[in-house]
């Protein structure tokens, strides 16, 4: 799943995000939008564990401001 989230403050700790995310989903990836400033997850993690993480490394956020996307499989990788 993807999800995005606005993150406020000034600078946004996307390494220690990576770490945290990686110890719940090895598969996790994590990138900052520079231009919007939108945090960009891809993981199997819910909503409620990504808040979790931003928590624990100094970022909460509601899990409201976690938005999911819709998806964008095509399907052709799996069948």
């Amino acid at each position: 799943m993807e999800f995005h989230i606005r993150i406020a403050g000034p600078r946004v700790e996307v390494e220690a995000i990576k770490r945290r995310l990686l110890d719940l989903d090895p598969a996790g990836l994590v990138d900052l939008d520079a231009d919007s400033g939108v945090l960009r997850v891809s993981t199997l993690a819910q909503p409620a564990e990504l808040a979790g993480v931003l928590a624990a490394v100094g970022h909460p956020v509601a899990q409201r401001d976690i938005e999911l996307q819709p998806s964008v499989c095509c399907g052709g990788c799996s069948g």
